[in-house]
């Protein structure tokens, strides 16, 4: 038996060398993986999807307008009970309850998604390059603290006064102050990790900040955000539920969770389901998305991820 029937010669790669025998992780994957594994997670983020869907739809289809009482001047349609024609009945004008609740949560949704994205956007940019600078540091710290004392909804309730009903006056009264404490929080978690070793170790290699900012720092912040998302969107469905309540948010021309809950206010006792009904859905919707959002910012921490 000769030489080349005893011995196989190995083909060398020197590429194998770099070869990691590691499993494949992908940081997204690893996210909705730990997420999904929660079956209450699941059903909370379904039951929560479907109500979004249906606040969205289902005043489209009833066209539903707070203005128009059709049936005023029909006593028999007024004040009805829950029935299969009206689900959760009538109103003292005879309009469906069932509409007015779906187009109120409708608006209330909007208002609270679109000022927390506005407020995230800015108080992010403005936190990360906050945390940073210090000389910007000595300016905002200034403006944080005169922003910080004066009551919220106090402020938002003059400004209501002065710029009027409606969403645009709704949003610009929720986004005009609100930003700074999200970006004094991110401020704060920037400080926290912008002096570890590989932060310095990037800034000696000649990292420039906004790298350093987009690559180094946001990343690990993103399960913080989401604990700081899940808490602002109920809260700024109670805010706007709140000044709609008082005669503010969103006006007369608009349906509103706060505005049903005021008018409703005086019929608990007599027609308890058309007060309950309206406080039902805003908190099932408010809990439902600070359960998701808590779960989402729990899934989001790579330590969760096995």
């Amino acid at each position: 038996m000769n030489e080349n029937e005893l011995f196989e010669f190995a083909d060398f790669d020197e590429t194998k060398s770099e070869h990691i025998a590691a499993p494949r992780y992908s940081y997204w994957g690893s996210v909705w993986k730990t997420f999904f594994r929660d079956r209450f997670t699941v059903f909370v983020s379904i039951l929560l999807l479907f109500l979004i869907c249906f606040a969205m739809i289902q005043p489209m289809i009833s066209g539903y307008d707070p203005l128009v009482a059709p049936n005023v001047n029909n006593p028999s349609m007024r004040l009805q009970a829950p029935s299969a024609q009206y689900i959760f009945g009538t109103d003292n004008v005879g309009n469906s309850v069932f509409d007015a609740v779906w187009a109120g949560t409708r608006n209330s949704i909007i208002v609270s998604f679109v000022c927390t994205f506005i407020n995230m956007v800015i108080g992010i940019a403005v936190g990360a390059v906050w945390g940073f600078s210090k000389r910007l540091d000595r300016i905002m710290i200034e403006v944080y603290n005169v922003l910080s004392n004066i009551p919220y909804l106090l402020l938002a309730m003059i400004l209501q006064y002065i710029l009027g009903a409606g969403f645009k006056p709704l949003i610009i009264t929720m986004c005009c102050t609100d930003w700074i404490f999200v970006a004094y929080f991110i401020r704060t978690q920037v400080m926290i990790i912008r002096d570890r070793e590989y932060n310095l170790a990037s800034k000696c290699l000649g990292t420039s900040t906004g790298t350093m900012i987009t690559k180094n720092i946001l990343p690990y912040l993103i399960s913080v955000i989401m604990t700081y998302i899940s808490r602002t969107i109920p809260s700024y469905i109670s805010a706007e539920v709140f000044l709609s309540y008082m005669g503010l948010g969103l006006g007369a021309k608009n349906a509103s969770l706060g505005k049903l809950i005021s008018q409703y206010t005086s019929y608990m006792n007599s027609y308890p389901h058309m007060f309950w009904i309206p406080v039902f859905i805003l908190a099932l919707i408010s809990i439902s998305l600070y359960i998701v959002g808590q779960k989402l910012s729990d899934a989001a921490d790579p330590r969760t991820h096995m």
